[in-house]
């Protein structure tokens, strides 16, 4: 359990970009991917705002057949995959199959199949349903199509804990590295949901917001007018791997993968424990893991929904673990521009984490313009910033009382 894990590669789909850099740009400049939602028509709901993918091509993973037999959140995962082992050298280089497996999870899978075929049962009877529904609507899809497609035949599975699937699937990935079943991991999460159950059925929680007429203004983490958060779609993907082999191959690494904490709230179905007692926990037991001091830490992403309660929990669980440090953190909510991505956050959040460690540019919470005596630390508000970054923490949140911390670290060759 002493292989150290290191990100070499990283795949990134979004509301604000259809790729790594992309996403990374728009992020830097403060450039939000809310709007009015074009996937169905909302005219009847009282959410009709989202963030969407655009312009998204699948075309160079799948041809049109494929395309009609496969889900739009596996296509995400597919295509961000794609990016990850570009960027890891692992396309041009076929890294050993039997060495390498995938960990990709959703938080809730083929949700738009699940609709397609259910109106199709109702309206036209059983026989028209596809007989591709399940293998399409299963959120373990994703893994399985990314193994089939590289012929990677390690570790596979897929992961659900709602909105700390993907960082789930990372430290899983970890630890199959950890324990000498794999060298090389591809993990994180995708999510496709914007579509009518979704938005009815979190709109009629009222965990979204309904700034239906400012959408680019409506996910506001941490600011004393949020809402509610933004429901959104896309895919994280990273490549993880043994540092060793890593160096030996010649690949860059953007950050070591020093820690991990996971925690369960065992407090209610949606929100959090009222104490951030389960999140600072979390965030303990990542630092043990990476002997780091709290005072070492110089970065957050934030889970940092947009709800009420979300963001004035996270903010005492920062000020109950970091004790006075907290006033020196500079955390962001990249959610203030891409929406929630759900089961693909965690990974989303894990990459740009991965990217500030390695550039040492940190994305601004966008929308922080009324400050909320609650939420009452440093979230980069607005502009995006220059600063030095050795270690950086990653927070994902779960209905159902899931906490993870991913703890991220300098490569090991640049310390």
């Amino acid at each position: 359990m002493d292989r150290r894990v290191v990100v070499t590669g990283i795949g990134l789909i979004s509301p604000v970009g259809n790729t790594r850099e992309a996403c990374w740009d728009a992020l830097l400049a403060g450039q939000g991917g809310i709007g009015p939602i074009t996937h169905f028509d909302a005219a009847d709901f009282a959410v009709k705002i989202a963030g969407e993918v655009k312009d998204f091509d699948p075309g160079a993973v799948l041809d049109r057949k494929e395309q009609r037999r496969t889900d739009r959140f596996a296509q995400f995962a597919l295509v961000a995959s794609e990016e990850a082992m570009a960027d890891a050298g692992l396309l041009a280089d076929r890294p050993d199959g039997d060495r390498t497996g995938v960990i990709i999870g959703s938080g809730i899978g083929g949700m738009g199949t699940f609709e397609a075929n259910h109106s199709a049962l109702v309206e036209r009877g059983p026989a028209r349903v596809s007989p591709y529904f399940v293998p399409m609507m299963i959120g373990d899809i994703a893994a399985g199509l990314v193994s089939i497609r590289h012929g990677l035949r390690g570790p596979n599975y897929g992961v659900v804990s709602a909105c700390a699937t993907g960082a789930h699937a990372i430290i899983d990935a970890a630890l199959q590295i950890k324990a000498g079943r794999a060298d090389i991991m591809l993990c994180g999460g995708a999510e496709a949901t914007v579509c009518p159950m979704a938005i009815a059925g979190f709109g009629n929680m009222k965990a979204l917001s309904t700034r239906n007429d400012d959408p680019a203004r409506a996910s506001r983490p941490f600011d004393r007018e949020r809402d509610g958060f933004v429901v959104a779609e896309g895919a994280g993907i990273l490549v993880v791997e043994e540092w060793e082999h890593a160096r030996a191959r010649g690949a860059r690494a953007y950050a070591e993968l020093l820690g991990a904490g996971l925690t369960g709230d065992a407090h209610h179905i949606t929100a959090p424990d009222p104490d951030g007692r389960g999140a600072s926990a979390a965030m303990a037991m990542a630092l043990r893991e990476g002997g780091v001091a709290p005072e070492q830490v110089d970065y957050v992403n934030a889970h940092g929904t947009s709800t009420p309660f979300n963001d004035r929990v996270e903010t005492a669980a920062m000020r109950r673990f970091f004790g006075g440090h907290a006033e020196a953190l500079k955390i962001s909510s990249t959610k203030s521009m891409t929406g929630h991505l759900l089961g693909a956050a965690g990974g989303f959040e894990a990459g740009i984490s991965a990217l500030v460690v390695d550039r040492e540019r940190i994305p601004p919470t966008i929308n922080l313009e009324h400050p909320d005596p609650e939420c009452d630390l440093d979230y980069v508000p607005n502009a995006s910033i220059t600063h030095p970054v050795g270690i950086a923490i990653s927070t994902s949140l779960g209905f159902g009382g899931h906490n993870t911390v991913l703890l991220l670290a300098k490569a090991p060759d640049r310390r």
